[in-house]
């Protein structure tokens, strides 16, 4: 091997670094950060124009994208529903188990958490409510949404079961816990058709009362 001499003195520099180029280099972390966008996007144009005017050309509009780039995440119309809703959803169950863990550990708080996290400002503003309606009627009809919304019934009514067991027989948590089930439900959706912004308190209100009143028989 040849080794290049320099004279005495004579500093050398290393050679120099050659220039990342961005056009080369990847993109990370860019599939999710258009998916995030597109179903923002998603909520949006359903909370304005239903799920009838929700197209994959709208909501590639409104994200100011091209339709192309919306098909190739989601597929098709159906595909960005269910991709959605399974970020509410996601939303949900993680509200859901962060105000368990951080709630005490008697019955009553347990419960008043995964009421608490039904009513989050994150399952009652306008864009989500309408969404939630759009998959309701929809998930009557397409199989892969009502599997989503089993799912998501079986989560509610397994930790409202499981709480309600710390304090009653097992056959009257499962009543108790399929009345809370269904008046949360009632008072969300009596909600999302009033027309007027949730009522956070009201419904919190109805809903610990029910659980007060359930936990009473125990007493």
């Amino acid at each position: 091997m040849r080794y290049r001499t320099y004279p005495a003195g004579l500093a050398v520099s290393p050679p120099p670094t050659p220039k990342a180029n961005p056009s080369t280099m990847p993109k990370l972390g860019m599939r999710e950060i258009r998916r995030a966008q597109l179903i923002d996007a998603t909520l949006l144009t359903i909370d304005q124009t239903g799920l009838a005017g929700a197209t994959l050309a709208s909501v590639a509009q409104r994200a100011s994208i091209s339709t192309g780039i919306v098909s190739h995440y989601f597929g098709d119309k159906d595909g960005l529903l269910e991709a959605t809703m399974r970020h509410v959803l996601r939303d949900l169950w993680q509200a859901t188990s962060s105000r368990r863990r951080a709630a005490k550990a008697d019955p009553r708080s347990k419960l008043r958490a995964v009421v608490a996290a039904n009513f989050d400002t994150a399952q009652t503003s306008g864009p989500v409510m309408k969404t939630w309606l759009a998959f309701w009627s929809e998930s009557m009809h397409k199989p892969h949404l009502r599997r989503l919304q089993y799912v998501n019934t079986r989560r509610l009514n397994s930790n409202l079961c499981a709480d309600f067991s710390k304090a009653l027989p097992r056959a009257a948590a499962r009543r108790a816990a399929s009345g809370l089930a269904a008046l949360i439900d009632g008072l969300w959706l009596r909600g999302a058709l009033s027309g007027e912004p949730f009522d956070t308190k009201a419904a919190l209100r109805v809903a610990n009362d029910y659980i007060d009143l359930m936990l009473a028989a125990r007493d």
